[in-house]
């Protein structure tokens, strides 16, 4: 027989025939195609953000020259967006959590048009920053979403997977912008404004793509969005900004200005908290930072993207005005970076899937950074190139490992209610350590270009001293029109200068690195956040302790787990239930082994470290029979075990690390723990929670014999539906995990009468009831005219007690018939013509040929 079940309530089941073919599953894991189909659009949009970022950096030295702007211009060109995209991160997250992400993808993507077409009809520096700064909230958008919505639908095991293709992406548009952008502004057709212009038709394909193939959930609830903590954060940001940027130049490092603008800084700052901790809806919850890992990697994506963002925007500089190369060759000479960061952001996805260990990665990625960086801080004007693409290559490796693992590891930690705020609040701090490092590096390779300039001028004589003296030192110089010893210097001034901005953000990225060695590596969850929100919501409406498809994890460990880190859920499901995202046989037996705790390779090994305890149920009564399994991460059985009869277990682990423990038993709900074996013995109780059902038999009055095709209606004391099916051949039905509590049972048959009774299910076991359906007899007849049948005659079928009981209007036949009658005395009353009552018997199933005749008097 089949059966269906509420949505969620089994999110991964499959169903037989009948009725549950078409149970919901809004909440079942995306196959591998539908999560592609649905990357698609959204790496689509990650491609238009950072092309907007990346294809003007080759082309800024010729568009601020063009522009009429300086060194302060052209750092504040990049800073823009960086600040807008900082202080909007947050924001985005939030609304994420609230509203349809789909919707909001779209917008950023509107955003991001708008401001791309204005920013190529700059007419100086400062239009182009304002426009930069729109660009910024749309790039903002787009990168903090991207990272959301995978991790909606894919879970933090799996997303190394899918890494690849993003940082495919990455790569593609690190490497293709400062190339497309380059060939633009040599061409002299095109013109640098073209870099702008040129994003606009890829996020307008996007767009449609986007709405094509990216369906997730939609949050439906009552929602106040944080307006106040966005304008603090964002003034807080701006000021600060604003500050370092002039300092040293426009005013003195101490001086009124600095304490005005930090003192006001630090005010918006503390206003922020303020709000934040009052907020219903904060934009940052305060209490993400309770644990450990979101604090440190929110600390550590700061100076990540400090050293990130410092060391690969002065690129094109350094390559333009330090080495002569055009905007062109200058992206091309870039490409050993985008090479490591390619392959490492690939490789380690794949690993960290397969293994489920990412804190090497994280640490590896660190060192380095740290090490490109420092490397490249001893470059010159001069250097040889295979050494500079070596270094950068280091650079590209580093940035790969470490990027997208601090916010694999941040979203590995919350809830799914708030996946957005988590993964903005680490996109936040890096943009927000990028676009501090950008503005204070950027002041400080300034002053050391001029204190270098000055330096060589000096030592070429008073000649060059008066022609450089009549150029402006704040702009950017035009090295074609500076004679040869003149361009040596200019030259060997940048290339020293951007060298110590190098080595400046080494520094930095040996802090995050040292920070990262604190991060507590915690086992990746196996479900996404789609995923997760339907177990809780199985778990609400069961009012269980767990539920069926997503039992709560248990951590055993020696303590390594600090306060405020949990140890992650791992979902047990049916063994008919779906691969889920992993494709092929060996998804499947994960899932299977997870679910049924099968026997196979690996039982009773009877060496290495023991884990042993003992199965109970409600009120620590033993399990005995129940079957414990021993897996590992990737989801291959190590051990088994049957409980005896007091509930006692005991397998052997083959030795150090995580695994996980799966116990199931007859009439309960399966239980998943994950366990950290130390090198001793670990001991672990586990508590299994009873799972209620219903099944019965529905028969016939009088033979006995079981009704087949009975449909049996559940519904709760409110009437909503809870399950529907259809009976077996013996008349057999079944219902699992059902909520305890009194539910109706309703059950109808062609040829019986529709039979509603009230049961009570119990807290554990089954619920058995029994239908019994009375036959329900068949009137039928004829009104009839002394011209023929009459049709739309009124018929009314009254009982011996003289209650109305049905009504009927004979068709064009005159026919009319009623159903599901209990045997007795009726009276049957037809009008049209002059009233006629005729009274009648039913004694058996059917009465048929009651044919009435009505006529007028005399005819």
């Amino acid at each position: 027989m089949a059966t269906t079940t509420p949505a969620g309530v089994r999110a991964h089941a499959k169903h037989g025939g009948g009725a549950g073919k078409h149970a919901p599953a809004e909440h079942a894991p995306m196959t591998h195609r539908q999560i592609m189909e649905a990357l698609s659009g959204l790496l689509l949009g990650m491609f238009v953000a950072i092309l907007s970022s990346t294809i003007v950096s080759n082309a800024l030295p010729e568009i601020i020259g063009d522009l009429g702007g300086g060194q302060s211009a052209y750092t504040w060109v990049v800073t823009a967006a960086l600040l807008s995209m900082t202080a909007s991160t947050p924001l985005w997250g939030k609304l994420a959590d609230l509203y349809s992400k789909k919707a909001l993808v779209q917008i950023a993507l509107v955003i991001y048009v708008l401001g791309s077409a204005a920013a190529g009809l700059s007419q100086n520096a400062g239009m182009l920053i304002t426009f930069r700064v729109v660009q910024g909230i749309g790039v903002g958008g787009l990168s903090a979403l991207a990272q959301i919505v995978m991790a909606a639908m894919i879970s933090p095991r799996e997303r190394g997977r899918y890494s690849g293709y993003l940082g495919a992406t990455f790569a593609v548009a690190t490497v293709g912008g400062p190339l497309l952008g380059g060939v633009i502004t040599d061409t002299s057709w095109l013109g640098w404004r073209w870099c702008f212009y040129v994003g606009v038709p890829f996020a307008v394909i996007a767009l449609i793509v986007l709405q094509k193939t990216l369906h997730l959930p939609v949050v439906k609830r009552d929602v106040k969005v944080d307006w106040a903590g966005a304008f603090f954060v964002a003034a807080a940001v701006s000021l600060l900004l604003i500050w370092v940027t002039f300092a040293g130049d426009k005013y003195d490092w101490v001086s009124w200005q600095t304490y005005a603008m930090v003192g006001g800084s630090i005010a918006l700052a503390l206003l922020f908290v303020l709000v934040e901790s009052k907020a219903s809806e904060p934009l940052i919850p305060l209490r993400l930072f309770r644990n450990r890992t979101i604090t440190l990697s929110s600390i550590a994506s700061m100076f990540v993207g400090t050293a990130m963002f410092s060391g690969t925007v002065f690129f094109a500089q350094y390559f333009q005005l330090a080495r002569d190369e055009s905007p062109t060759m200058s992206g091309v000479l870039t490409i050993p970076m985008i090479g490591g960061l390619f392959v490492s952001s690939t490789v380690s996805g794949q690993f960290i899937t397969r293994t489920g260990r990412w804190k090497a990665w994280l640490v590896s990625g660190g060192v380095l950074i740290t090490a490109g960086l420092g490397l490249l801080g001893t470059i010159r004007y001069d250097t040889d190139y295979w050494k500079t693409a070596i270094f950068m290559a280091l650079l590209g490796l580093g940035i790969g490992m470490m990027m997208q693992n601090l916010v694999l590891c941040t979203q590995n930690q919350v809830e799914p209610k708030d996946l957005g705020s988590a993964s903005s609040t680490v996109t936040f701090f890096r943009s927000l350590g990028g676009a501090m490092g950008v503005s204070v590096l950027g002041a400080v390779m300034a002053n050391k270009i001029t204190d270098y300039a000055t330096d060589g001028i000096a030592a070429l004589g008073p000649k060059y001293a008066a022609l450089a003296s009549g150029s402006s030192s704040s702009s950017i110089p035009d090295m074609d029109s500076l004679p040869a010893p003149l361009r040596t210097v200019m030259e060997s001034a940048y290339g020293h200068g951007i060298a110590d901005v190098f080595l400046i953000a080494a520094c930095l990225a040996a802090v995050a690195f040292l920070i990262t060695l604190f991060i507590k590596e915690v086992p990746l969850r196996t479900a996404g956040a789609m995923a997760q929100a339907a177990g809780e919501e199985t778990k609400a409406s069961a009012g269980a302790s767990a539920p069926a498809e997503a039992p709560e994890a248990s951590a055993v460990s020696d303590g390594s787990a600090s306060a405020g880190e949990r140890v992650p859920s791992w979902a047990a499901v049916p063994a008919t239930g779906e691969a889920g995202p992993e494709d092929g046989p060996e998804g499947t037996q994960r899932f299977a082994a997870v679910a049924t705790g099968a026997t196979g390779d690996g039982e009773g090994a009877g060496s290495g470290i023991p884990v042993h305890g003992h199965v109970r149920g409600a009120e620590n009564v033993p399990v005995p029979q129940a079957a414990v399994t021993l897996i590992s991460l990737e989801g291959r059985q190590l051990g088994r075990s049957v409980a005896q009869a007091d509930g006692a277990y005991a397998l052997d682990a083959p030795g150090t690390g995580s695994y996980v423990l799966i116990a199931s038993a007859d009439g309960f709900q399966p239980q998943a723990s994950t366990i950290v074996v130390n090198g001793e013995p670990v001991a672990y109780d586990v508590l299994l929670s009873g799972t209620s059902g219903l099944n019965g038999v529905v028969r016939a009055a009088g033979s006995n014999a079981g009704v087949k095709d009975a449909m049996v209606v559940v519904t709760d004391v409110r009437g909503d539906l809870l399950a529907t099916g259809t009976t077996g051949e013996q008349g057999e039905f079944t219902f699992a995990e059902l909520v305890p509590g009194a539910v109706t049972v309703a059950v109808n048959a062609p040829g019986f009468r529709p039979r509603a009774l009230p049961v009570e299910i119990g807290a554990t076991g089954v619920t058995r009831a029994e239908v019994v359906l009375e036959a329900g007899a068949r009137l039928r007849g004829v009104v009839r005219a002394p011209h023929g049948p009459l049709a739309d005659a009124r018929v009314t079928l009254v009982d011996a007690a003289g209650n109305v009981l049905r009504t009927a209007t004979t068709g064009p036949d005159g026919a009319y018939a009623f159903a599901d009658l209990d045997t007795g005395d009726y009276t049957v009353i037809a009008t049209g013509y002059p009233p006629v009552a005729t009274g009648l018997t039913v004694a058996g199933a059917d009465a048929d040929g009651h044919d009435i005749a009505l006529a007028h008097p005399g005819e």
